[in-house]
């Protein structure tokens, strides 16, 4: 691991980025979690307070921003694609990749870099919000565990969580804008406030009575953190304004693999939150993460993953083949194969899919309510339901839009729908 990067010149001192965009075309290009995506819309709005005009194409621009991921291998080799064909134009860096892997970044470009840190510091004195689409509140940031195989922690730190007043005034500003959702995004959602003797479901409850027309979206929680809070959690969902959804990666259905994972939390752990949530809200959306091809994965381990998705069935899975990170504790463990990590992958996902399609088909014919949460081209639009189904709607609608909606047609992710009018 590098660290980060070393400054190549006056330009890369603190908030000295600030001063040579002023006034100028600048195209941000943005990869990876919505807590990056939170970054760079804050970035855009600190643009616009020094002059600068934010543009749709590398083409137009004067200088370029990457907001950078390096969660997996793949994502790392595309993340320095990108940076080598800019190598040549003014180039920013920020995200993940500057603090973890500074010599690949060096490699290839010599770009200026902003802290992510600064991006939120320039944002603070400003608090403007744009509300043509999904709002995005970072409620934390950095981890409170210490995971064998992730990079995230190095890069972004010890858990911090943002103060409640801080959320609270964010909500505020995306409902006046009249954002339709809201979501709450951090590395570990769910362990907001560990740190400061607060809970998630506190901040949800509190959430609740500022979120107006908006409906919130709770990102990504793990396991670990949820098992002191688990009773709460569940209660502090039933406010109508939170989507009945939740994602909750388990990675493994292997106890012996969880542990070698560092998880800190058991494959039972994650059934009892999944049926908790699902006594309370029967048609919960729930979404999780599984890795394949961990280190020491036996046929055995990898059975207990396809039996648990068997029997949680989810609606939504993200399967992920292990790929080995910089400086990580399993960094020196043997790795398996690409075919082998490719064809439990296969396997995994053809599992999930049918699963999708027993769980859609018993809603093919349902009016369900909508909200309108964006615009995916002239004449269509994307609603959620309050589960948090995703509607396709051939029809120009508003932003925020409500009303009732007949699904369809099945199309595995999402459902097509006609609007009742």
């Amino acid at each position: 691991m590098s660290g980060m990067l070393n400054d190549p010149g006056e330009k890369n001192k603190t908030g000295k980025w600030i001063e040579t965009l002023r006034a100028r075309r600048v195209f941000i290009e943005t990869y990876g979690c919505r807590f990056n995506f939170g970054d760079s819309a804050k970035l855009v709005e600190v643009l616009k307070t020094i002059g600068s005009e934010v543009v749709d194409s590398a083409e137009e621009a004067d200088a370029i921003i990457v907001n950078t991921c390096t969660v997996v291998g793949p994502t790392e080799r595309k993340m320095l694609r990108r940076l080598s064909s800019f190598r040549d134009r003014d180039l920013y860096v920020t995200g993940c990749m500057p603090a973890v892997q500074s010599d690949a970044i060096l490699a290839v470009c010599s770009p200026t870099i902003i802290p992510p840190a600064e991006i939120r510091d320039a944002y603070i004195s400003i608090g403007t919000v744009v509300g043509d689409g999904a709002g995005i509140v970072q409620i934390a940031q950095g981890c409170s565990g210490r995971c064998t195989y992730c990079i995230t922690r190095a890069a972004r730190g010890p858990l911090k969580s943002n103060k409640l007043s801080e959320v609270l005034s964010q909500i505020d500003e995306f409902v006046r804008a009249g954002s339709p959702e809201i979501q709450l995004t951090a590395q570990d959602v769910s362990a907001w406030g560990i740190e400061t003797g607060n809970t998630l479901p506190e901040l949800l409850t509190s959430i609740g009575s500022h979120a107006g027309n908006s409906m919130l979206r709770v990102g990504m929680m793990n396991p670990r953190t949820i098992l002191g809070i688990l009773d709460e959690l569940v209660d502090s969902f039933a406010h109508a304004s939170i989507f009945k959804f939740i994602h909750i990666p388990v990675q493994s259905g292997s106890d012996r693999i969880l542990e070698r994972m560092g998880r800190g939390y058991t494959s039972t752990d994650f059934e009892k939150m999944v049926k908790k949530f699902r006594a309370r809200y029967p048609t919960m959306t729930i979404a999780t993460d599984l890795i394949v091809g961990f280190p020491g994965e036996t046929v055995e381990d990898f059975a207990l993953s396809c039996e648990l998705i068997d029997r949680i069935r989810p609606n939504k899975v993200n399967v992920t083949r292990y790929s080995r990170r910089p400086s990580t504790p399993v960094y020196a463990e043997p790795d398996f194969p690409d075919f082998i990590k490719k064809e439990r992958s296969r396997t995994l996902n053809l599992s999930a899919e049918k699963i999708y399609q027993s769980i859609n088909k018993e809603y093919l014919g349902m009016i369900v309510p909508f909200i309108v949460t964006e615009t995916i081209k002239e004449g269509s639009v994307m609603a959620r339901t309050p589960d948090y189904q995703g509607v396709v709607i051939k029809e120009n609608l508003p932003l925020g839009c409500r009303g009732n909606v007949v699904l369809k047609k099945d199309r595995k992710y999402f459902f097509l729908g006609e609007r009742v009018k």
